[in-house]
C-alpha cells in the first residue's frame, strides 16, 4: 500500500490544508510540511527496504517491479490504477517529495493571501508528479499528466508576478496542446494493439513490443514525443518556460524547475524509445541535434539575461539538453547520467530558484544590473549562491559534473560530434554562473543596499540541498546502482540494435550536422 500512500496523502493533505486556513495561516503550512515530510519517510524506507533487490531487472519487459499496486479501475475500456516503482522511478519520486518540503520552507514567508488554497494547488501538482512517476497504466499515466497542469496554472496566475495571466496562459495552452497530441497518439497506440492481439488495454507492459506499420510507428512517436520535449523543454519548443519561470512564486520556480520538466525526460525513456524502438532510433540524429542546439542555445541566452530568475530559466533550457542527448545515445552510461542529471538540475536550479526568491522578497528586484556588492551585507546568501552556481557551472564534486560527464562518455560512443560540441556548453555554463555571482553579489554595493542575510529556516532548507549535491559528486554509486538494472532492461526490451561496443548502430556516423 506504501505506493498507494504516495498519491492519497498528498491529496488528503492538500484538502486538509484548504480546509485549515481558517484557524491561521500557519496550519496549512504545517499541514503540508507532515504531509510531504510523511511521504519522503515513505520513499526513504522503500528505497533502503528495497535495496538489496534493486539488482533485479525490475523494468520494461517480464521482471518484476520494487513495489507494485494494482487494482481495477475502468475495466469497460481495460484501464487499471496500476502503479508501480522501479529504479527509474524510486529517485524521482524521493526528489518529488524532497523538493516539495523545499517549496513548501521557502514560500512560508512569501506567500500571504489564500495561504490555504496556495499549499491545496502545490500538494496537487505533486500528487499529479507522483502519479506520472509511478503510472505502469497509460491511461493513468495520462491522468496524472493532466493532473499537473490546473494547480500549476493556479500558482502562475494567482501568487505570481507583474506578468502572471500572460505566463500561466502560455504554460497552459503549450502543456495542454502538447498532452493532446500525446493522447491521440496514445489512443491510436491502444486500438492498434487491440486490433492486433484482441486485447484492448493500456498496460504499459502489454503494449511494449507492438509490432506498427513504419509509418504509423513514426507518427505515435513524434506525438508522445512532442507532448515530452515541450515539458522538457527541448529547443526549440521551449519558449513557454522562461515566462512562466519569472511570473511564477518561488514555489511554484521549484517546482517547475525541479518535477515538472523532469515529467518530460522521464516519458522520453520510460515510453517513447521502449516503446517506438524502430522510429526512435531513426529519429536519434535529430534529436540529438536538437539536445545540442538547446544546450548551446540556452546558455547563450543565459549570458544575455538581466532577470535573475530568467537567467535561472534559460540554464534549465541548456542543462536539460544533456538528458535528450543521453536518452538518444542510448547506452547505458548515457542513460545512467541523463537520470542522475534530472536529479541534480533539480536539486541546484530549484536551489537557484529560492536565492533569486529570497532576494526578490528583500529587494523587490529581480535585476542583477541593481544589485552589487550584497555579499558585505549579506555574506551568507552570497555564500550559498556561490555553492549553487558553482554546482549549475558543472564543478567536480557536485552532482552536476558527475551527471554530464557520464552523458558525454555515454554520447561520445553514439556520436563524437555531438558529444564534443555539447561539451562547450558546459564552458559556457561556467561563464552565466560566475557573471550571475559577480554581478549580484561581488563589487561594490553602489545602491546602498541593506538586506536581511539568511535566517535559521532558510539556512535549513538549503542545508539538505547542499548536502545531497556533494553526495551526488562524491558518492554517486547508490542511484546508478539502483537504476542500472533499469537502464541494462530498458536496453534489452528494445529493438535497437547495437554493435560489439555497445554503440547504437542506428547513430553511428549520424554525426550533428551532417
Amino acid at each position: 500500500m506504501i505506493l498507494l500512500l504516495l498519491v492519497l496523502v498528498p491529496l488528503a493533505g492538500a484538502v486538509l490544508a484548504w480546509l485549515v486556513e481558517r484557524l491561521g495561516a500557519a496550519w496549512p503550512r504545517v499541514v503540508s510540511l507532515a504531509a510531504l515530510g510523511g511521504c519522503f519517510g515513505l520513499t526513504a524506507a522503500a528505497w533502503l527496504g528495497q535495496a538489496s533487490r534493486a539488482s533485479l531487472p525490475a523494468v520494461a519487459g517480464p521482471g518484476p517491479w520494487l513495489l507494485e499496486f494494482d487494482a481495477a479501475w475502468l475495466p469497460s475500456i481495460g484501464a487499471r490504477f496500476h502503479l508501480a516503482m522501479d529504479g527509474l522511478s524510486l529517485p524521482l519520486v524521493g526528489l518529488t517529495f524532497f523538493l516539495g518540503l523545499a517549496g513548501v520552507i521557502a514560500s512560508w514567508t512569501e506567500i500571504r493571501e489564500r495561504v490555504g488554497f496556495f499549499h491545496f494547488n502545490l500538494l496537487a501538482v505533486l500528487a499529479g508528479v507522483t502519479v506520472v512517476f509511478l503510472a505502469a497504466d497509460l491511461f493513468l499515466f495520462y491522468f496524472g499528466w493532466e493532473l499537473m497542469l490546473v494547480p500549476m496554472y493556479f500558482l502562475i496566475a494567482i501568487w505570481g508576478h507583474e506578468g502572471r495571466v500572460h505566463a500561466a496562459i502560455k504554460f497552459f495552452l503549450f502543456t495542454q496542446i502538447s498532452g493532446l497530441l500525446m493522447l491521440v497518439a496514445l489512443l491510436a497506440l491502444y486500438l492498434a494493439h487491440g486490433a492486433q492481439t484482441g486485447l484492448y488495454t493500456f498496460e504499459y507492459r502489454e503494449l511494449l513490443g507492438t509490432v506498427l506499420p513504419e509509418r504509423t510507428e513514426w507518427w505515435l512517436m513524434l506525438g508522445f514525443f512532442i507532448a515530452f520535449a515541450v515539458k522538457l523543454p527541448v529547443f526549440p519548443l521551449h519558449t513557454w518556460l522562461p515566462d512562466a519561470h519569472t511570473q511564477a512564486p518561488t514555489a511554484g520556480s521549484v517546482i517547475l524547475a525541479g518535477l515538472l520538466l523532469k515529467t518530460g525526460g522521464y516519458g522520453l525513456i520510460r515510453f517513447v524509445v521502449p516503446l517506438f524502438p524502430g522510429a526512435a532510433a531513426d529519429f536519434a540524429p535529430v534529436a540529438m541535434t536538437l539536445a545540442v542546439a538547446g544546450i548551446l542555445y540556452g546558455a547563450i541566452l543565459a549570458l544575455g539575461q538581466t532577470d535573475l530568475k530568467r537567467l535561472v530559466a534559460y540554464t534549465s533550457v541548456s542543462h536539460l539538453g544533456f538528458v535528450l542527448l543521453g536518452v538518444f545515445a542510448w547506452n547505458t552510461l548515457a542513460l545512467q547520467g541523463a537520470l542522475l542529471q534530472m536529479v541534480a538540475h533539480g536539486i541546484s536550479t530549484g536551489a537557484l530558484f529560492v536565492v533569486a526568491g529570497l532576494l526578490q522578497e528583500r529587494m523587490h528586484t529581480r535585476d542583477i544590473d541593481r544589485m552589487g556588492g550584497l555579499w558585505s551585507v549579506a555574506p551568507r546568501l552570497g555564500g550559498v549562491a556561490l555553492f549553487f552556481a558553482l554546482a549549475s557551472l558543472g564543478l567536480p564534486g557536485l552532482g552536476d559534473f558527475a551527471a554530464e560527464f557520464l552523458v558525454l562518455l555515454g554520447a561520445f560512443q553514439a556520436s563524437a560530434v555531438a558529444a564534443s560540441v555539447a561539451a562547450l556548453g558546459m564552458v559556457a555554463s561556467a561563464l552565466y554562473s560566475l557573471r550571475l555571482v559577480q554581478r549580484a553579489f561581488q563589487g561594490t554595493n553602489t545602491n546602498g543596499w541593506r538586506i536581511p542575510d539568511l535566517v535559521p529556516r532558510e539556512a535549513l532548507l538549503f542545508a539538505p540541498m547542499v548536502a545531497v549535491l556533494v553526495w551526488l559528486g562524491l558518492y554517486p554509486q547508490p542511484v546508478i546502482d539502483t537504476f542500472r538494472p533499469v537502464a541494462e532492461r530498458l536496453q534489452q526490451a528494445t529493438t535497437l540494435p547495437v554493435n560489439a561496443e555497445g554503440r547504437p548502430e542506428a547513430v553511428l556516423g549520424a554525426e550533428v550536422g551532417q
